[in-house]
């Protein structure tokens, strides 16, 4: 192992720790150190907006625990991969190692599609492990589940494009992976393409410097059926926006299906210009809703079971120990799933004597919420009357006006994320109120956080203040 890798490898263990499994997964897990023809060491992201979150989260932190280990004090800058082309890597293996070990994709090169069965879609970086098998149905995904599922079958006279929308986390990615893999075991020979929205605009943008546009205009339209993860991020783009617009009317008028996916319905997405906004609302929106508890616990049940299969544990963890795992795990089921492969690396063969306590011990870090940082009713109203710049008892009023009623509904939704408390309970510490008004605050969020731009930063801005 070069040095780089071995310094890499030890920071990311550090601040995989302090920042935890969710943003860590997300942002640094895909990302990977490079070296440019000077020397300087490149912290290369999957995106720009990755490359924007680790600027202000992360990178002062990273460039700490990267000075502490190397010898020639080098320090990291950080750019998305749309931005360095072909840097050599200075450590990717080792990026690669540590993802594969929390069960997060390894960081692929951009390729061409190809057609010759199966590859097609392999070679666009799908997971073999995202299928409809794998998928754990619930109540805030079974509608989304069964149009994938008609989508994948390749059956007639239905909507196109579909476009699944959601907050990040809850299963798009897996329900397009899902779709590609099915649609092409049953038609081998036909053309399936898996981009996600960034890898389209770095290809777009190498054809557009190589001067091969109408190769790579003609790869896309010959897809029979064509899927684009993250479509939120073409937006600002203007000549990005312009191909992807042509892409898919060429696609709608020759009869292929298209699938899309982005974290807000179609229209809204402000950045993004209005005839493509339009277009990706033509056909079928279909929205996949944030897990319920309920499902949560499948879903660790499910990946818990997956790990048994492969020998890397033995029995089955107790209901309780699955229990405080999802509500010690308030994000998202991508959060939840890097805690369960830290319990299961942990626990091994002692999965099935595990207890409560012992399992809070092993997680330690990566559980938020744990016996470290608890989070109360009382700092989340008064977290939440700062950010709306109102006052506490504002919240525990009588007062209906939306000025009030919208952040008391944030705070209990956040109180719900965040607590143990029972909705009686949360009831009880805004005013006296019953459970049911309590219920229909916090599903009102969890309706409203997919289709409203706004009250989605406002809680994500909300969540980071209360995770400190």
């Amino acid at each position: 192992m070069t040095d780089p890798d071995r310094i890499w490898n030890e920071a990311s263990v550090k601040l995989r720790a302090e920042i935890g499994d969710g943003p860590f997964s997300s942002y640094i897990a895909p990302s990977a150190v490079r070296v440019d023809g000077a020397g300087q060491l490149i912290l290369v992201t999957p995106t720009g907006y990755a490359r924007d979150w680790v600027r202000k989260n992360a990178l002062r932190r990273l460039n700490e625990l990267w000075l502490g280990l190397d010898g020639l004090s080098r320090r990291l800058e950080v750019r998305c991969r749309a931005e360095v082309g072909s840097i050599p890597p200075a450590s990717a293996v080792a990026v690669q190692a540590l993802s594969a070990a929390a069960g997060e994709p390894a960081v692929a090169p951009t390729v061409a599609p190809v057609t010759d069965g199966a590859r097609a879609v392999r070679a666009a970086g799908l997971q073999e492990r995202l299928t409809f098998d794998s998928f754990v149905e619930g109540q805030g995904n079974a509608f989304a589940l069964a149009i994938a599922k008609q989508t994948a079958s390749w059956a007639d006279g239905h909507f196109n494009p579909i476009f699944f929308c959601g907050p990040y986390g809850y299963g798009k990615t897996h329900l397009l992976n899902a779709i590609a893999w099915e649609a092409q075991r049953l038609r081998p020979d036909a053309k399936v393409i898996y981009l996600t929205a960034e890898r389209f605009l770095s290809t777009f943008v190498k054809a557009m410097q190589d001067r091969s546009t109408a190769t790579f205009k003609e790869s896309l339209r010959s897809a029979d059926m064509l899927l684009l993860d993250d479509v939120q991020f073409v937006g600002g783009k203007a000549s990005t926006q312009e191909e992807l617009l042509s892409t898919l009317t060429a696609l709608i008028e020759d009869g292929k299906r298209i699938v899309l996916s982005a974290d807000r319905p179609p229209m809204a997405l402000t950045e993004v210009e209005p005839r493509l906004r339009s277009h990706l609302a033509a056909g079928l929106t279909c929205p996949v809703e944030p897990a319920d508890r309920a499902l949560k616990i499948a879903v660790a049940q499910n990946r818990l079971n997956a790990f048994a299969k492969m020998g890397l544990v033995q029995g089955e963890a107790s209901r309780e120990v699955l229990e405080q795992v999802v509500d010690r795990t308030p994000g998202s089921v991508r959060e939840l799933e890097g805690a369960v492969n830290t319990l299961a690396a942990a626990a091994g063969a002692r999965l099935a004597s595990l207890g409560v306590d012992e399992t809070l011990t092993l997680l330690g870090s990566a559980l938020r919420g744990g016996p470290e940082r608890r989070i109360t009713v009382d700092e989340i109203q008064k977290t939440v009357a700062e950010h709306f710049n109102m006052k506490q008892a504002d919240l525990l009023s009588e007062r209906r006006t939306r000025a009030v009623a919208r952040p008391r509904q944030i705070a209990m939704y956040l109180c719900k994320q965040h607590t143990t408390r029972s909705y009686p309970d949360i009831g009880r510490r805004f005013g006296g109120r019953d459970h049911t008004t309590v219920l229909h605050g916090v599903r009102k969020i969890e309706e409203l956080m997919p289709q409203d731009d706004q009250i989605a930063r406002d809680v994500e801005a909300l969540t980071r203040k209360l995770r400190g």
